[in-house]
């Protein structure tokens, strides 16, 4: 049936269209059913909404920002008919029946998420069957490749191209604004694309937005490259891997990252962007990802092998996560602190981090001597160079390259936590931290997060503040407030930790 385009303005980024239901029972449309909405030279694929009152009889509702997407205009005439694809779905049962998917059956499965043929439900079951089954080899590399090459694909005039990424886990791990300029100050190319957040308060392209844009097309994005030599961009705008913006979407709401999927998430990127070294920060302890050596073996291993599959030379630095890198969660704070570590106003755990997986980028671009790139790196961070380097790229994205560490703005409602015990500290507890700063509102509320004022092995005194929360909304805070009068960040040395009453004795 033809029906005329209405814009709705509704924030939605799933794959759905709204029908009247009298429209609907016409083609027996059942609610949810995935239909086809095929205009002159294109056509895609979306889940039916039906509605009585919401669309008139005759139209077609199509969510504002998805509008833009299909370029839709108000009123156009489109066709709609039922979508009677039924391989991809049973591609997905193979799946969950354990059976191995072929090249052709895995790159189907990523053209249907792309096309909107495959919906939320469908996304879901395969991740969860990968994150119970796990997948082979062959499937991961078929389905890394698949990504990539379902999308851009970036190449670079000047090489080599370096790149590092970090697999989360940890809170507070900001390191790439730091490495990057110290790696593209020593004349080496280091595009560096992330995704948001998917189970941290923070990521990368998170942090970097609080001062800059992120957003950059192909050609602008390799201009920035070529003037500076770096970048802190956001990988999704780039169209680089289609497929692992929506997949990362369902993740978030299942709050899963099964580790195939980690492997082809960070590699398709990587491959698509055209790098030859890529360094992965592994953090390992307790609360992260990966918590014991034997996991942390298993995973370095299958990255480094997918890298050689597809002809990048990959390394994996596992890194101590036990506690959040620096003392800042939550976007526009990390970012403070990352600037305040560029100036030399503040050093510790990030600065470190951050000049250790530098130094390996620098002996693998040789640009230093096997052994010799801490110093290095850690020349070019204490010379003021890599500050300067950080505004060179920050400037050619458009954003705040004069910005002082003190302009950023934090979320203006504010709470103070205190000690309850005298002590040393001796454990900081990273979900609790991650469940704070959500609740908080990072990392949607910018200005979110929580500032650690102790660390493991710092001595605390009863009553000291141990913890400063920011929000956004004055609702936020008073919800992280009352989460954490039953939770504790830190655990201090003697403390009691639990309390068991015994019977009672008459």
């Amino acid at each position: 049936m033809e029906l005329k385009i209405k814009y709705l303005d509704i924030q939605e980024t799933q794959d759905i269209v709204f029908l009247n239901v009298k429209d609907a029972i016409k083609e027996r449309i059942d609610p949810g059913e995935k239909i086809i909405v095929k205009k002159s030279d294109s056509s895609y694929s979306s889940s039916a909404v039906l509605t009585k009152n919401l669309i008139p009889e005759g139209f077609i509702g199509i969510p504002l920002e998805k509008s833009k997407h299909y370029n839709h205009l108000e009123n156009e005439v489109v066709e709609v008919l039922p979508d009677v694809n039924m391989e991809l779905i049973h591609i997905s049962k193979k799946k969950i029946d354990g059976k191995i998917l072929t090249n052709e059956e895995v790159r189907k499965f990523v053209g249907g998420i792309i096309s909107g043929n495959i919906d939320s439900v469908v996304i879901s079951s395969f991740l969860t069957t990968t994150q119970i089954l796990g997948t082979s080899t062959k499937e991961v590399e078929y389905l890394t490749r698949a990504m990539a090459e379902t999308g851009t694909m970036i190449r670079f005039d000047k090489g080599p191209i370096m790149d590092v990424h970090s697999i989360g886990g940890v809170p507070g791990n900001k390191t790439a604004l730091l490495t990057i300029p110290i790696v593209a100050s020593a004349g080496l190319y280091i595009p560096k694309t992330s995704s948001r957040a998917i189970t941290s308060p923070a990521g990368t392209a998170d942090v970097v937005e609080v001062i800059s844009p992120i957003d950059f097309p192909p050609e602008k994005l390799k201009e920035i490259v070529k003037t500076t030599g770096g970048c802190l961009a956001w990988s999704g705008v780039l169209n680089l891997t289609p497929a692992d913006e929506k997949i990362v979407e369902v993740e978030r709401k299942l709050h899963i990252d099964p580790e195939p999927i980690i492997l082809a998430s960070v590699l398709s990127k990587k491959y698509a962007m055209g790098a030859e070294f890529l360094l992965i920060d592994m953090p390992m302890g307790e609360g992260t990802k990966v918590n014991t050596w034997e996991n942390a073996r298993k995973l370095a291993s299958n990255f480094t092998e997918l890298g050689s599959a597809l002809g990048m030379h990959v390394e994996v630095a596992v890194t101590y996560g036990g506690q959040p890198i620096g003392n800042a969660v939550g976007p526009a704070l990390e970012a403070r602190e990352a600037l305040m570590a560029l100036e030399r106003k503040q050093s510790g755990s990030l600065t470190e981090k951050a000049i250790g997986l530098a130094a390996i980028l620098l002996e693998l671009g040789k640009k230093a001597d096997v052994g010799k790139g801490k110093a290095m790196a850690r020349d070019i961070l204490e010379s003021g160079k890599a500050l300067e380097k950080f505004r060179e790229i920050i400037a050619a994205q458009g954003g705040q390259s004069d910005i002082k560490p003190e302009e950023i703005p934090l979320g203006k409602f504010k709470e103070t936590i205190l000690s309850e015990d005298s002590g040393y500290i001796t454990k900081v507890d990273n979900a609790t931290i991650v469940k704070v700063a959500k609740i908080l509102g990072a990392p949607f509320d910018k200005g979110a997060g929580l500032l650690l004022n102790y660390k493991v092995g710092d001595r605390v005194e009863k009553d000291d503040i141990i913890v400063e929360l920011y929000a956004e909304s004055k609702e936020r805070l008073l919800s992280a407030k009352r989460f954490l009068d039953y939770n504790r960040i830190f655990q201090t040395e003697g403390m009691i930790l639990k309390r068991f009453p015994g019977f009672k004795v008459i």
